[in-house]
């Protein structure tokens, strides 16, 4: 899952990134609606954590381009404003999710989970393959009864694999989608995750590799 915090308090931008991360997510930071929209151009996010008021280009502006832009992104957005006339206002403008601040970060994850999911086509909340079961929720997965201990990215590419459905995924989508915009688009990184997960998942090995495309999960094994 990828994430953009655009927010101009940056004691408040690092905290909702360190947490978020923990948390296994790709997150870039902006800290004003004009770096907001450039990196919307050239990326694309899950979901978008918008505070209402911006610099440069006010949170209302941001969210009404790209409602108009016919983005998939899910836009939550925050405000210090706890009136339900501003909710109204928010919502309004095309917001799918509203959070007043003062927030507790476990609804801010639980929020930011639930908006991801509408992004994509429907998937079960907890994925079976052969005798591989994995729990995005709980971001555990076990094969065969064993606990397997996989890092953030880890798990982030076997989640991006299993929702693919056995289709192939590339290494640039891979990279899109579990990385952030601090990730070398030159880097082995991808090849090199993937290998360290084929270790931990064992034999039968689920990821194939189809030759020039990417990486698939196939149900023989």
């Amino acid at each position: 899952m990828r994430v953009l915090i655009a927010e101009d308090e940056a004691e408040l931008v690092e905290i909702i990134l360190e947490g978020l991360r923990c948390e296994g997510m790709a997150v870039d930071a902006v800290y004003d609606g004009a770096a907001a929209l450039e990196q919307l151009s050239v990326n694309h996010y899950d979901v978008l954590v918008l505070d209402r008021d911006l610099p440069a280009v006010h949170g209302d502006e941001v969210c009404r381009r790209l409602v108009d832009g016919g983005s998939d992104t899910k836009v939550l957005m925050l405000t210090a404003a706890a009136a339900i006339g501003d909710r109204v206002s928010g919502l309004g403008l095309g917001a799918d999710d509203y959070l007043p601040k003062p927030f507790a970060f476990a609804e801010l994850v639980a929020r930011i989970r639930a908006l991801a999911r509408r992004t994509a086509p429907a998937v079960p909340p907890v994925f079976h393959l052969g005798d591989l079961v994995v729990d995005p929720g709980r971001r555990t997965a076990m094969r065969a009864g064993r606990w397997l201990p996989l890092t953030h990215k880890e798990f982030g590419v076997l989640e991006v694999l299993l929702a693919a459905r056995g289709t192939v995924v590339t290494s640039e989508e891979l990279l899109e989608r579990v990385w952030d915009a601090n990730a070398d688009p030159f880097t082995n990184t991808v090849r090199v995750t993937v290998m360290r997960l084929r270790r931990k998942l064992g034999e039968p090995q689920p990821i194939r590799t189809v030759a020039g495309l990417g990486y698939q999960l196939w149900a023989d094994a």
